[in-house]
């Protein structure tokens, strides 16, 4: 509320016009929220919506205007026939038993008349409230006729039943309901609903073809990033998706170029730097033993183990394919390596075992995390769980920690923080960078928090 008070104050819109902005405001975030979110759903409803709206006005409009007229015309001219019939039967003399009058309105007008001795007419029967009949009838009665009337529009389902009271009997009349009222306006209803209902069975069989690429698309997008490309993606669909999904072949191709243009020249400067230090190795090994041996002996071999840590940085360990992975032998695998060299880890985890990843990759990922926690903690602790298709492992120490302002710049590449570690500890600075590349290659990424230990929280996040 208080950044929606700032947002209208910036606009600076008169004050009259704030109230109704706000309004609109808060109806467009609402209809956000219900709003489906899938490309279906919205496609779907923007082509029922219409339909709907349209049926909506056309039944409003043919039940108010068309219906009713009709039916009241309907019911209007019945009602003359019985006033017409009434109008002989007060001013002309008649044949006995009225049988020219009967024959008239049953041979002519379609009606079956009876005349009945003078008596009360019958109570009123119930009315049904949106009977159309009923009140077109007793409306044009009224105005028409003008005598005393009696009708039942519910008993007989197929004749409406009307009661005239004349001077000196009383008019029966059975009509069909088919003459007071349109019958037939239901086949419109059933005609208008029946095609919509083809129609919009058809437009979801057509948009379901439709979004089906873009479906494809996203999928590989998705499994391209978490280090699983599909080789057997094709561009389909509408001209536009078609032209998304080869940009996105071709992105790849281009990405997938530049590691292994990246990935031959490093092997080349692997061959040309372990040639040399090769050399330096035979070189020292024609000395005599002594301080100086030694330390250039140790600057060999830390020189070695910076260059296998930045040719490991740099390939990605991208060629690895994806497989099947049991979690918890991997924890126990890190565990046994963890202390054979004298490192207390303590190693559990929860949930199904069984995740899809790049075995190595992993399994170095971790390597790197727990290396880099036993260094600057006398106590590690690694739980992993999987659920709701989210494998998640932390790696906890009981180290100095890293302040949470360094923690950006402590998994960047080549990076070693003055405060947090300890500069006499080897290394690259890629121990965290590499963990963090293997994460993110496999679609999730790697964060630094606070540990319960007291020290660092090392959690990687992946998709399973």
């Amino acid at each position: 509320m208080a950044n929606l008070n700032r947002y209208l104050d910036a606009l600076r819109l008169p004050v009259p016009l704030k109230p109704m902005f706000w309004l609109y405001r808060r109806a467009t975030k609402l209809i956000h929220k219900i709003m489906p979110k899938r490309l279906y759903t919205r496609a779907l409803l923007i082509i029922v919506m219409p339909i709907v709206i349209l049926q909506s006005v056309l039944v409003f409009v043919f039940m108010e205007r068309h219906y009713d007229l009709v039916s009241r015309r309907m019911s209007e001219a019945v009602v003359r026939e019985i006033a017409a019939i009434a109008f002989v039967l007060d001013n002309y003399p008649q044949d006995d038993g009225l049988a020219k009058v009967e024959n008239l309105a049953s041979g002519v007008l379609g009606l079956s008349v009876t005349i009945m001795p003078l008596e009360p007419l019958p109570p009123p029967a119930p009315k049904p409230y949106f009977d159309v009949i009923d009140q077109a009838l007793s409306r044009a009665i009224s105005q028409k006729i003008g005598k005393p009337f009696w009708i039942d529009t519910v008993g007989r389902s197929s004749f409406v039943e009307i009661r005239i009271q004349l001077e000196d009997s009383v008019l029966r009349i059975f009509a069909r309901r088919s003459q007071t009222f349109a019958s037939n306006s239901h086949i419109f209803l059933v005609w208008m609903f029946s095609t919509s209902l083809v129609l919009v069975i058809i437009a979801m069989l057509f948009l379901r073809n439709q979004i089906r690429p873009i479906v494809r698309l996203a999928n590989a997008a998705e499994s391209f990033g978490k280090g699983r490309p599909q080789e057997d993606f094709k561009a389909s669909g509408a001209r536009e998706v078609r032209q998304a999904a080869q940009s996105f072949i071709e992105m790849r191709r281009r990405i997938e170029r530049q590691i292994e243009q990246r990935t031959t020249m490093l092997a080349g400067v692997s061959h040309d730097l372990r040639t040399i230090l090769t050399r330096f190795k035979l070189q020292l090994a024609l000395f005599e033993d002594g301080s100086e041996s030694d330390a250039m002996r140790k600057d060999v071999n830390e020189m070695n183990t910076m260059l296998e840590d930045y040719l490991a940085f740099a390939r990605g360990d991208g060629d690895e394919a994806v497989q099947e992975t049991d979690m918890s032998l991997m924890l126990e695998e890190i565990e046994e390596e963890a202390e054979i060299s004298g490192t207390n880890i303590k190693a559990a985890f929860t949930g199904s075992p069984d995740v899809s990843l790049r075995r190595l990759a992993m399994k170095r990922c971790l390597s790197n995390l727990v290396i880099n926690a036993s260094k600057f903690g006398e106590r590690v602790e690694v739980n992993g769980r999987y659920e709701k298709g989210w494998l998640t492992i932390c790696i906890d120490d009981d180290g100095p920690g890293i302040p949470s302002e360094e923690r950006d710049r402590a998994v960047r590449a080549f990076q070693r923080l003055d405060s947090a570690r300890n500069q006499d500890h080897p290394g690259s600075g890629l121990g965290l960078a590499i963990a963090r590349d293997i994460a993110r290659g496999h679609g999730g990424d790697l964060y630094l928090e606070d540990s319960p230990l007291g020290g660092l929280r090392a959690r990687v996040r992946i998709p399973g």
